[in-house]
C-alpha cells in the first residue's frame, strides 16, 4: 500500500516546546467516553513534528499530518499555522 491510497492522518493542536532546531512539540487533546461510567473524560497526548523553517513559537494552533520517519520521535510535519500565539 502506498502513501497516496491510503488517507494522510492530520491533528490540530497546541504548540508546547519549541526549543530544538527544527522540531516542535504538540499537545493534542480529544474527548473519549469511559468504557463503563459512559462520562466523556480528556485525553491528550504530545506529539513531535518537523518544522523545517523553525515559524512555530509556544502557544501557536497548527495542524500537523503523518509523514515517514524522520527521527526516533518524529513521524510528524507541520502542515500550517492556525493561530499564532499574542506575544
Amino acid at each position: 500500500m502506498q502513501m497516496s491510497d491510503r488517507a494522510i492522518r492530520t491533528m490540530t493542536g497546541m504548540v508546547v516546546s519549541c526549543n530544538s532546531n527544527k522540531t516542535a512539540v504538540a499537545k493534542i487533546d480529544r474527548k473519549v467516553k469511559h468504557p463503563k461510567l459512559g462520562k466523556i473524560i480528556r485525553r491528550s497526548s504530545k506529539i513531535s513534528f518537523h518544522d523545517e523553517a523553525n515559524v512555530c513559537s509556544l502557544g501557536d494552533k497548527v495542524t500537523i499530518k503523518e509523514c515517514r520517519p524522520i527521527s526516533k520521535t518524529k513521524s510528524w510535519t507541520l502542515v500550517e499555522i492556525l493561530k499564532e500565539a499574542k506575544s
